[in-house]
């Protein structure tokens, strides 16, 4: 399935109920990123319908869907404050932390794994030392 993701999908209004971005008028509408749910590993996961500015009614990434399509890719710092500004919610921590983990076999593994250290501190190396997952 094709949707809008990364900064875009972050400036449109999540079904979370997650803040998200702020910069939308920013951003050139008229060629949002898109990308297709099969070639991820997230698969269809966090993608909802949703309105976005001059596209109209679309298949767009939740916040954390967007978050972790941007780590997959390794744009670490446009993910850089998911935690605390795009996300703000603790609630969704180990689902993320899950997803986070199915990409323990990617070459840049250890740029994910400093991202989310980072990112989530402690309560990332906890995770991690739970599930027996190196870094």
């Amino acid at each position: 399935m094709k949707y809008i993701t990364g900064t875009y999908a972050l400036n449109m209004q999540s079904l979370l109920g997650t803040p998200g971005d702020w910069h939308q008028p920013a951003l050139d509408w008229d060629k949002p990123r898109y990308l297709e749910s099969d070639e991820s590993i997230f698969g269809d996961w966090g993608i909802e319908s949703g309105k976005a500015p001059c596209q109209g009614e679309v298949m767009k990434a939740n916040h954390i869907r967007a978050c972790l399509d941007l780590i997959e890719e390794g744009y670490y710092s446009s993910a850089q404050g998911m935690r605390n500004d795009f996300i703000d919610d603790e609630r969704f921590t180990p689902d993320i932390f899950n997803k986070v983990a199915l990409l323990k076999d990617r070459p840049n593994w250890m740029e994910i794994d400093r991202f989310m250290g980072n990112e989530y501190l402690c309560d990332w190396l906890d995770y991690k030392e739970k599930i027996g997952l190196q870094a």
